[in-house]
């Protein structure tokens, strides 16, 4: 079963509120670079080479993570860090940082504006805090143990997902099940789309974004890196929602399958439909 935000552990609540503060910080840190570069003619690169698929990378992917970790490493330099663009530097440590710093790169390079900067930090191995942070939606999704909460310009509010008891009722969304799952995983995210209400496609983490506040129900996807889905637990976990793999066990530290909903009835429907497809 999930190991939800309560069983985790936490440091001491000075420092949790001094990083919680230090990982807005480095999302706002993360947004200088990239929001001037959106919808502006950038130079692509394609990580996978030239005879694979096209896996496109930019400055702003590079400019934004070099700029999170100039901080980290001047404000907590025992802190480790796993990054998508830079690799890992001490990941063993007891506070180990988890950056994708855009993710949707796809959708940056096509004007789409729901990339987001992904910023974790784990605690004892554990996830602690996350952000989903959207700068040209001027929107931060964080997740923390005192509760997760957007922040926009004009405010605050508290994130909580919503009650859904079944598949009949629940709006369901994937990135894109044609382009990363396997002929099975695939046949099981037909059965779970058959069974939905509601299915949407695209949007990378901003749809898992959506399930902490209330907007989606359920998200599956696959082939998920680290740093693909350890920001995005604490989002969820602590607006009171669950993130587990295709078996409805807790994740590992590699991503991989996932599965995020805003209940846990809808979660269980789902399980039954994708575990025949599940590697876990």
């Amino acid at each position: 079963m999930p190991q939800g935000p309560s069983a985790r552990p936490v440091p001491p609540p000075a420092l949790l509120g001094e990083l919680e503060t230090f990982i807005q910080t480095l999302n706002a840190a993360a947004a200088a670079v990239t929001l001037p570069l959106f919808r502006t003619e950038i130079g692509i690169d394609n990580k996978a080479g030239p005879a694979a698929d096209f896996d496109p990378v930019t400055v702003a992917d590079k400019g934004a993570e070099a700029a999170i970790r100039k901080l980290i490493s001047e404000r907590f330099p025992d802190h480790g860090v796993i990054g998508e663009e830079y690799g890992s530097d001490r990941p063993d440590a007891e506070f180990v940082w988890v950056l994708d710093p855009v993710d949707g790169t796809r959708a940056f390079v096509a004007g789409i504006p729901l990339w987001a900067h992904l910023i974790g930090l784990r605690y004892q191995g554990e996830p602690l805090l996350g952000v989903i942070g959207q700068p040209y939606l001027q929107e931060v999704f964080l997740g923390a143990p005192s509760g997760s909460r957007l922040i926009r310009p004009d405010g605050e509010r508290p994130l909580r997902v919503r009650p859904c008891a079944s598949l009949a009722e629940a709006t369901i969304a994937a990135t894109d099940p044609h382009a990363y799952y396997t002929p099975p995983e695939l046949e099981a995210w037909n059965r779970a789309r058959a069974a939905a209400r509601l299915v949407r496609l695209g949007g990378d983490s901003y749809i898992f974004a959506l399930i902490a506040l209330g907007a989606i129900d359920l998200v599956l996807e696959t082939a998920l890196k680290v740093w693909d889905i350890d920001p995005i637990v604490p989002v969820i976990e602590n607006a009171g929602g669950f993130v587990t793999d295709w078996r409805g066990s807790r994740l590992g530290r590699d991503g991989g399958q996932v599965l995020a909903a805003g209940d846990r009835r809808c979660l269980d429907e789902a399980l039954t439909l994708l575990q025949p497809a599940s590697t876990a």
